[in-house]
C-alpha cells in the first residue's frame, strides 16, 4: 500500500551510517505480531537489514522520541517521518523540546496506515499479515486467507487525512503531496449539533471505559512536561483508577486544555487507546474553534508559528462572540 519500498528505505539507512552523517536510525521493527509494529533505534547496518519494517502498520508518530533521543550522545539521529508527523515535529521545534542540529529527517509518502481493530472485525484468528498492491491479505487460523481492501481498514485519521505534504525535512524520498481537503470535524459537527444532554451522554459513556493507563498521554507528542500534574502524588488527580466518575472525566478534559493550540491532530492518542475512546474528537473540537474565531490555524504547519490562544491581538474574539455565533459549547 505505500509508495516507497522498504528496500528504499533501509538503503537510505545504511548509506547515511556508512558515510558517518548519523550515528543512529529511529525506525520500525516487528513485535511479536504482525501488526504489532513498535519504534526501535537501530545502531547499525545488520541491524536495520535483519529488522527494519516498514509497512501499513508503521503509524507511529517519532516525534516526541526526538525529545530524549537527542540528549544521547553528540552525533545525529535519523528518523524517519510521514508527512503528518512532520507536523509535530514543527510544532516541537517551535516549543524548543529538541535539538535539531542533532536530527537528520527523511521525508516518506504514505498512502495511509490500517487500522488492526477494522481487521479483527473481520476474523478473530489473525496469524499473520502480508500487503499485496491494494490488498491487505491476512492469514488466519480458522477462516483461511482473507484478501481485504487496504482501504477499508484505514485507520480513522488516515480516512480524514490533513495533509500528504510535508512540512519539515532534510531529504525527501519520493514525491511530495498536497494538504488535504478532509472531512475531519464533520463528526464534531455532528455532536455540536446535539442536546447537552446528548453530548453528556455520549462522552459518559466513552470516557467510562478509561482504565487510566495513560497511553494517551505517553504517546502525545504535545505532552513532553518533564513531570505530570497526573503523576505528583500531592495532587488529587494524581495517576490512579478514578474515584469517581467526575475524576473519570476530569483527566481527559484537562489534558485536552493542555495541549490546545498544541495539538496537530496526529490522532496518536485514539490510536493507542486500548478501549478505543475517540480521545481526537476533544482536540478537534478544539481546533475547530480556534479556526472558527480566530482564522484557520494548523498547529506545525509552519516554525516558529504561535498559537492565536497565546499570542495576543487587540482584534481578538471575545467570549461574547462564541455566544453570538449560536455555540452553546463557549
Amino acid at each position: 500500500m505505500q509508495e516507497i519500498k522498504r528496500e528504499i528505505l533501509i538503503n537510505k539507512a545504511k548509506d547515511l551510517l556508512a558515510d558517518g552523517t548519523v550515528d543512529r536510525v529511529l525506525g520500525w521493527k516487528a513485535g511479536e505480531f504482525d501488526y504489532d509494529v513498535t519504534p526501535a533505534v537501530f545502531n547499525s547496518a545488520d541491524e536495520i537489514e535483519g529488522d527494519f519494517v516498514w509497512n501499513g502498520f508503521c503509524g507511529a508518530n517519532f516525534s516526541k522520541y526526538l525529545v530524549k533521543e537527542t540528549l544521547k550522545g553528540d552525533g545525529k539521529v535519523l528518523v524517519f517521518l510521514k508527512p503528518c508527523d512532520t507536523y509535530s515535529f514543527n510544532q516541537l521545534l517551535t516549543e524548543h523540546r529538541f535539538d535539531r542540529e542533532k536530527v537528520y529527517a527523511v521525508g516518506v509518502p504514505c498512502n495511509g496506515m490500517v487500522d488492526v481493530n477494522k481487521i479483527k472485525e473481520e476474523t478473530d484468528s489473525v496469524v499473520s499479515i502480508d500487503f499485496d498492491g491494494g490488498n491487505t491479505v491476512v492469514h488466519t487460523l480458522y477462516d483461511g486467507d482473507l484478501s481485504l481492501p487496504t482501504e477499508k481498514l484505514l485507520s480513522e485519521r488516515c480516512v480524514n487525512c490533513k495533509s500528504k505534504k510535508h512540512v519539515a525535512y532534510d531529504e525527501l524520498l519520493g514525491e511530495d503531496g498536497e494538504v488535504c481537503d478532509s472531512g475531519r470535524f464533520d463528526e464534531v459537527a455532528r455532536l455540536e449539533k446535539m442536546t447537552p444532554d446528548e453530548r453528556f451522554e455520549f462522552w459518559q459513556n466513552e470516557l467510562s471505559r478509561c482504565i487510566r493507563c495513560n497511553a494517551c498521554r505517553d504517546v502525545c507528542p504535545a505532552c513532553t512536561c518533564e513531570k505530570c500534574v497526573f503523576d505528583n502524588p500531592e495532587s488529587p488527580v494524581e495517576n490512579k483508577a478514578p474515584a469517581n466518575s467526575f475524576e473519570e472525566k476530569m483527566f481527559h478534559i484537562i489534558r485536552a486544555f493542555h495541549v490546545v493550540g498544541r495539538c496537530t491532530d496526529c490522532g496518536e492518542c485514539s490510536r493507542v487507546c486500548p478501549q478505543h475512546i475517540p480521545l481526537h474528537l476533544l482536540n478537534r473540537k478544539f481546533i475547530k474553534d480556534i479556526d472558527e474565531l480566530y482564522g484557520e490555524y494548523q498547529a506545525g504547519s509552519v516554525l516558529g508559528n504561535r498559537a492565536p490562544i497565546v499570542d495576543y491581538k487587540l482584534d481578538d474574539a471575545e467570549p461574547s462572540e462564541a455566544v453570538e455565533r449560536g455555540d452553546e459549547n463557549a
